[in-house]
């Protein structure tokens, strides 16, 4: 590393930028047909000039040489973004070269040895959230529309890096902030608190707003299922068809499939898309008494497999099972008759079953198409879009919001001291601000960009 250059005096882009600068290569590593190298903070300028010969015109992409003290490494396009328009909102130099891994690496470790030092991961979307360009939502939506799964899953993580989940929670925000505000005001002036209290548009403002989160809330959980996708477990006895049925849904010949029983010993996973859901199918070893030990160790990833699952789907063999077999104690089950060509029974799915039953036959295809139907009905999903992407987090804030206004309009009714029912509408005003980031502990700050990847 070398001695580095001087920070300018004037190299100020944003209150809440960091004093150091930072560099990363922003594509995936691997061979490719560019590679980019990105360069943000108050230095950024002086090592793009360093390695260019000079300072392009803004926002304009200009051919160059990059060079390292006159050793030529590379040639391409140098952008010069200045703070705070930016991404990051603070000076930013994006090297656009070849994407060889070692030409790559050359350019990195010059712009490392002018200064810079290597960014943490998800280190230049942070920068851009404190330097107020996003809030954390979006921030979060940047890494949910890189890891799509589904044209839908994209779509979705789109408009909320365009802000519009954002905007719908900044709206109840809002509207929490300024009945909060009435309340709180009613208590400075006492010979009016009871008066406003005991007004039915009081309590009536509180359950639009219960009401107004309670939709959002269903609207986010689209939204998660579409960004983190459903994993399902198959289950069940040896030989009842789960491999088939992993093969029919995925529509590849993934598993291996015989009349020996127990021909599955280890887990296997197959990811694909349901109308836009990303789902992880998982086949897990025949469940049965057995003193084998690798198919003792099988069935043991089965049943660990089948408690981290979102959804256990328990295959059972219409020809040869009970009413009594086995089920898996957990909420979201479906149950699945496979084999009726040998019964004649008809597919469909019995919605009239706790847990609900479907009858299929993998040999013939026969209620695969309500099968799939069944598996959305049970995991909550609706089909289609949703109006933006989410994180589980997001859902756990707006059922914390939606408990502190349910809890306002109890004390409300009880005609409880004003004072409790504005704790009440503070918590509310907290648990949405975590979403956007305006409430949200460091702690959680630092979860959540070290999850994303580096040069982003």
């Amino acid at each position: 590393m070398g001695a580095g250059l001087e920070l300018p005096e004037d190299a100020a882009p944003g209150a809440l930028s960091s004093a150091d600068t930072i560099a990363a290569a922003a594509t995936p590593p691997g061979q490719g047909g560019i590679g980019i190298v990105r360069i943000s903070g108050p230095l950024a300028f002086a090592i793009g000039e360093a390695m260019v010969g000079d300072r392009p015109a803004p926002r304009q992409a200009a051919f160059r040489r990059f060079v390292r003290l006159d050793e030529p490494l590379d040639q391409g396009l140098a952008l010069f973004f200045p703070g705070p328009g930016s991404f990051t909102g603070e000076d930013v130099v994006e090297l656009q070269g070849h994407g060889g891994p070692l030409v790559l690496q050359r350019v990195l470790d010059a712009v490392l040895a002018q200064g810079a030092r290597l960014a943490r991961p998800g280190e230049f979307t942070e920068r851009a959230f404190l330097n107020g360009r996003l809030d954390l939502a979006q921030a979060e939506a940047v890494a949910d529309l890189i890891a799509s799964a589904s044209a839908a899953a994209a779509r979705s993580a789109a408009r909320s890096l365009s802000g519009a989940f954002s905007a719908a929670v900044k709206a109840l925000d809002v509207r929490i902030l300024e009945l909060r505000v009435g309340v709180e005001a009613a208590i400075d002036f006492p010979d009016e608190e009871v008066e406003f209290l005991e007004r039915g548009q009081v309590s009536g403002r509180v359950e639009e707003l219960r009401a107004a989160v309670g939709q959002l809330l269903e609207d986010g959980r689209q939204g998660v299922l579409l960004s983190s996708g459903v994993k399902v477990a198959l289950l069940g006895a040896p030989n009842v068809g789960k491999s088939s049925l992993l093969n029919r849904l995925s529509g590849e010949q993934s598993a291996i499939v015989t009349h020996v029983p127990g021909t599955t010993r280890d887990l296997l996973k197959v990811d694909l898309t349901l109308d836009g859901l990303p789902l992880r199918l998982v086949d897990t070893a025949g469940l049965r008494p057995t003193e084998d030990p690798v198919e003792v160790e099988g069935v043991r990833r089965a049943q660990a497999e089948a408690e981290s699952a979102d959804l256990v789907v328990l295959v059972r063999d219409a020809a040869g099972e009970s009413e009594d077999a086995p089920r898996i104690g957990r909420k979201r089950t479906l149950l699945v008759d496979n084999k009726i060509d040998l019964t004649g029974t008809p597919p469909g799915l019995d919605r009239s079953r706790n847990p609900p039953r479907v009858r299929i036959s993998c040999r013939t295809g026969a209620g695969l198409g309500a099968l799939r139907d069944a598996i959305k009905e049970r995991v909550g999903f609706f089909g289609g879009d949703s109006k933006f992407s989410a994180r589980r987090r997001h859902l756990a804030a707006l059922e914390a919001a939606g408990a502190a206004l349910a809890a306002a309009g109890r004390r409300l009714q009880e005609q409880a001291p004003g004072e409790l029912i504005a704790e009440e509408l503070r918590l509310a005003h907290l648990a949405l601000g975590e979403i956007t980031g305006e409430t949200a502990p460091d702690e959680l700050l630092g979860q959540i960009f070290s999850a994303f990847c580096i040069g982003k």
